[in-house]
């Protein structure tokens, strides 16, 4: 097959992960080693960038900082919730970014994000092709939610799951200092899928976690939930830890922040801004019980948790972008990496490969229902047998006076041209 000679252009999109940045610089290194590849660019803010024509020379970055990246969080280019509309709707963002492609001979694009990131990345891919545009677009997953379709697991998953896990038995033991009453509820990010929540598991089955855990999966209701407090209160004499998804609907569909709550604002894909049920089931539970009660929302601190990344994690990550530039160099289009995992002698490993975008695109993969047992308020040891491996390792960024030294890019814009 003859050579493809572009530029290549690499953007993020969605919530951010501990390791995302990973995923950005398995791209960047693994581009600079083809010289079919003449220009590497960063999208400022995802799509948006490429729309606004605003992205950086990464060439002009020193190597070391991009190795940094495997160890900095968050979305070191910027990262984006922009939604595109179907072609046959409106193409006018369509027709902008080949405009954009074709003036900075754009021939590979890379799209690092979720399930909403995958649809952007199988839109762009069809309009491309049906343009008869020559580009290989390639999915780099990530979520901390977990919830992409036929893949194993999702890059930013396994360092998601270390910190709840890790953060929930150093609360346990925080919670049962004092010899009084003491309900705490700690909320976890996940909207329709309780992978991250299931996570808090891992703790329990260390001794150290919580007695009660809520996923999105099952249907929640707020007079069974306080019973099931009731009851651990009575083993534990007067003790309960309590883990909850964001996300967690009654029989209905409505979501309980909502029904216990005020509306929730939307983002640009639709989807309400979740966040506060944890509090307002603690509330619940003071009013119930008239006893001490906290409320502790976990929030950002999930997703850029560093410092107790998984070495399994970031290293996945690293090569999943690094796999899709192979790849597409070798002639791939229009597919997303994906990890199949390997267990021989009882002994882990993950096999890369490759998948349609569009079976990616929109999809959400939920824990299984066989995996949540003692009523819906527990993971099985299924669960554990599958998450244990992903959290394996530690990777951490190189210390500073003490403190993590993280990448710090120049983000040189490119010449406009």
């Amino acid at each position: 097959m003859e050579k493809l000679v572009g530029a290549c252009m690499f953007g993020q999109s969605g919530g951010p992960t501990s390791v995302i940045n990973s995923s950005a610089a398995g791209v960047f290194l693994e581009a600079m080693k083809h010289d079919c590849i003449t220009e590497i660019y960063g999208a400022a803010h995802g799509i948006r960038g490429i729309l606004d024509e605003e992205f950086y020379d990464m060439r002009k970055e020193d190597v070391e900082e991009l190795k940094l990246l495997k160890n900095t969080p968050s979305s070191a280019l910027g990262s984006v919730r922009y939604k595109l509309k179907s072609a046959d709707v409106d193409d006018t963002d369509y027709k902008r970014l080949l405009e954009v492609f074709k003036k900075y001979n754009i021939r590979y694009f890379f799209y690092n994000g979720g399930n909403d990131s995958m649809d952007t990345c199988n839109k762009v891919s069809k309009y491309l092709q049906k343009s008869g545009y020559e580009c290989r677009v390639m999915g780099v997953p990530k979520t901390i939610d977990n919830d992409l379709d036929i893949t194993d697991h999702c890059p930013g998953y396994g360092s998601a799951a270390k910190y709840v896990a890790t953060t929930m038995m150093e609360l346990k033991l925080d919670a049962n200092v004092y010899d009084i009453p003491m309900i705490t509820v700690v909320e976890v990010m996940g909207r329709h899928a309780g992978w991250l929540t299931a996570a808090s598991a891992l703790a329990s089955y260390k001794g150290l976690g919580p007695d009660l855990i809520y996923l999105p999966e099952i249907p929640f209701d707020t007079d069974k939930f306080l019973s099931d407090v009731e009851k651990t209160m009575a083993k534990t004499g007067g003790k309960c830890m309590v883990a909850v998804s964001e996300g967690i609907s009654d029989a209905e569909g409505t979501l309980i922040a909502e029904k216990l709550g005020t509306n929730l604002a939307k983002d640009s894909f639709g989807h309400a801004q979740l966040g506060g049920v944890g509090a307002m089931l603690s509330n619940l539970c003071k009013d119930k019980f008239g006893c001490k009660t906290r409320a502790i929302e976990f929030s950002l601190m999930q997703r850029c948790g560093a410092h107790l990344a998984s070495k399994v994690d970031v290293e996945e990550a690293f090569r999943a972008g690094a796999t899709a530039v192979k790849y597409a160099v070798k002639g791939t289009t229009d597919k997303m990496v994906y990890f199949k995992r390997v267990m021989k002698d009882g002994k882990y490993s993950c096999k890369m490969g490759i998948m349609d975008v569009a079976k990616a695109a929109n999809t959400e993969k939920k824990v299984p229902l066989s995996w949540i047992i003692n009523d819906g308020t527990m993971l099985s040891k299924e669960y554990v047998d599958y998450a244990m491996p992903l959290i394996q390792g530690d990777c951490k960024a190189p210390l500073e006076d003490g403190l993590p030294r993280f990448a710090k890019l120049k983000k040189v814009f490119a010449e406009k041209k």
